[in-house]
């Protein structure tokens, strides 16, 4: 790679832009250290859409979800799409999974769309760290009104869209694109379904999509209700999870995880050395409650840990799967389910029938469907203090540890940062 290639992309000068052209300039650093590269450049990005929250975040989909949400899609092999790619971290992470379940990148064609132009700088220069290429279009633009990839079929759509956009198109625009054939034109006043379609017309015969949205989604009327039956009516909508507050760094509201499967038939699915064999799910939706999961992070934030991350997608694929699989734990550490196939768990998860749906008004709010227990709790003060104080000690001991691989990463680089 050039010296200077990142400056040249055009970004405004910047310490972030700063060190990765310092980063550049080393000569020796090769393919084995590209991944000190990628992991100081995701470092600064996170750190940079913390600071600057509400102002510039919106680029940034922490990294916790786009680990959950690529587990879930299983991104092995063929076309990789995201409309509001942002800085590129579902790419990264897709390229992660596969390499992770011995794949190859070289296997996968990625395209992306993003309208903010330093984003989408932003976005070539993460990719290109390391090694990555994609389709990007020609420039930044708009996805609704002027689409990089109008004939593209995905495989594989990741996408984090902004949410609840107003005044997204005016009102005699995009009246017959053929993103929205076959459903109601999704209204101007709230861009979340033109999102959702524009996806939907994207994917291809097998295609799977995960991606976020705010929770009014769920349960809109008016055309979006339209469209949001439509969907269930097409068998397509496989799984709605509902996140833990403050996960997000531009907004401190609960949001949900969609997955979109064009193919719910009965079917065996190979990832890596792992064949799966999976049910007929074609009248059956999966919906997850996940708000009682998740880690503090950075003080007010919440995040899922790898352990969180494995019981919510070892739940979606024994509900996907046919035959002998295993069920997790609940979310309260206790095995409530057997260790056969998968089991609806109050409080955590339920398996909803299409007629079920159909009673709820195609309502998709995952606690209209989800077991909900009550209890009349007797609080221990001192159990919950001394529970606190172990939970404490090990965030800060995490937070030390984090301390210590940055600056060994910084040391590897040969600039070792002294305290």
């Amino acid at each position: 790679m050039p010296d200077n290639y990142f400056s040249r992309l055009g970004l405004d000068s910047s310490k972030l832009s700063a060190l990765l052209d310092t980063i550049n300039q080393i000569d020796t650093i090769r393919d084995k250290q590209t991944d000190i590269v990628g992991r100081v450049y995701e470092y600064f990005l996170s750190k940079f859409a913390l600071a600057e929250g509400k102002g510039k975040g919106e680029f940034y989909t922490p990294k916790s979800i786009v680990n959950l949400i690529a587990e879930m899609i299983e991104p092995y092999k063929g076309i990789i799409y995201d409309p509001a790619c942002g800085s590129g971290g579902m790419f990264v992470q897709s390229v992660k999974f596969i390499e992770s379940h011995h794949g190859s990148k070289k296997e996968v064609s990625i395209y992306g769309q993003e309208y903010t132009a330093t984003t989408f700088k932003l976005a070539k220069m993460n990719l290109a760290i390391r090694g990555i290429s994609a389709n990007f279009g020609g420039k930044p633009a708009d996805t609704f009104h002027n689409d990089q990839h109008p004939d593209l079929k995905a495989d594989y759509i990741m996408a984090n869209p902004p949410f609840n956009q107003k005044d997204w198109r005016a009102a005699n625009e995009l009246i017959n694109d053929p993103r929205w054939q076959g459903y109601e034109v999704p209204p101007k006043s709230n861009a979340n379904y033109a999102w959702i379609l524009n996806m939907v017309s994207k994917l291809s015969e097998h295609g799977v999509a995960g991606f976020v949205l705010a929770n009014g989604a769920l349960s809109g009327g008016g055309d979006e209700y339209k469209i949001r039956r439509k969907l269930v009516e097409n068998n397509l909508v496989e799984a709605i999870l509902i996140l833990p507050q403050n996960m997000f760094y531009t907004t401190n509201i609960s949001v949900t995880v969609w997955i979109l499967n064009r193919n719910k038939k009965k079917q065996t699915k190979v990832v890596g050395d792992e064949t799966r064999h999976l049910r007929d799910r074609e009248r059956e939706v999966l919906f997850m409650d996940l708000r009682q999961m998740g880690e503090p992070f950075e003080k007010k934030f919440t995040q899922f840990n790898t352990d969180h991350i494995a019981q919510i997608t070892g739940t979606y694929h024994a509900w996907q799967a046919s035959g002998k699989s295993v069920t997790p734990a609940s979310p309260s550490g206790k095995d409530e389910a057997p260790a056969s196939s998968y089991t609806n768990i109050p409080e955590f998860c339920y398996s909803a029938t299409f007629d079920e749906i159909a009673k709820k008004d195609f309502s998709l709010v995952p606690s209209k469907y989800i077991e909900f227990v009550n209890r009349d709790e007797n609080i221990d003060f001192d159990d919950k203090m001394k529970a606190l104080q172990t939970d404490f000690a090990e965030l800060l001991k995490a937070e030390e540890q984090s301390k210590k691989e940055l600056l060994n990463v910084f040391k590897e680089l040969g600039y070792a940062i002294e305290l």
